[in-house]
């Protein structure tokens, strides 16, 4: 599999100082005629309309198409849960429609917080993560990049992340081969203090 086409950004500080580059990212898939879908909470959805617009997409001429998905839904949460195979049944509906729409496929990002809802299902991340690394398998046509805000998650959600991606995005010109990539369908082992910590000093070294 391109290792490229499951990527984390694993990011410290406002969420919004990536917006510009996610934006950036979604105007070149469009223009590779890849469906894009942007999933976060209805702040964030909103600045990343804005900072489309600001690229000069008409954002809503691309919605109104159908190539630009901006959503907040949360139909995959059920009780205030994370739901596994909700989510995943609802990305394999959405690049096999995307294919069946003509498009080359579907490039999708979220927000782990806001994806893994009010209950915040940690549990149920590693299965989460193995269960997307097996949709890229299966569809070649997916890529994404999934959102992991270091502020708003547990020091373990952060290392999970970190074990189950091959490619770490940094910005909209670079992404990196991930060194800590390498959790199978095991659960994970729990990280200690010193691995947190050399983990997130190696992400502060990229941006550097």
């Amino acid at each position: 599999m391109d290792i490229v086409r499951h990527q984390c950004l694993v990011y410290e500080g406002s969420p919004a100082k990536h917006l510009r580059g996610l934006a950036a990212v979604t105007i070149a898939k469009l223009k590779d005629n890849n469906r894009c879908l942007y999933l976060n909470s209805p702040p964030m959805v909103a600045g990343m309309r804005s900072y489309l617009a600001a690229a000069g997409l008409d954002v809503a001429e691309a919605v109104r198409q159908g190539a630009l998905v901006l959503s907040s839904s949360q139909n995959h949460i059920v009780n205030g849960a994370f739901d596994v195979d909700n989510m995943l049944d609802m990305l394999e509906a959405a690049v096999k429609q995307a294919l069946k729409d003509g498009y080359r496929g579907l490039w999708a990002t979220g927000d782990m917080t806001w994806e893994l809802g009010p209950k915040n299902g940690l549990g149920n991340l590693i299965a989460y993560e193995c269960g997307l690394e097996d949709l890229f398998h299966q569809y070649p046509s997916l890529s994404g990049i999934c959102q992991y805000h270091i502020d708003t998650l547990p020091p373990s959600a952060v290392d999970k992340a970190l074990r189950t991606h091959r490619s770490v995005y940094i910005n909209e010109m670079l992404s990196r081969l991930n060194p800590f990539y390498g959790v199978d369908d095991a659960p994970a082992p729990v990280e200690s203090a010193d691995t947190h910590k050399e983990m997130v000093g190696w992400l502060r070294a990229q941006e550097c």
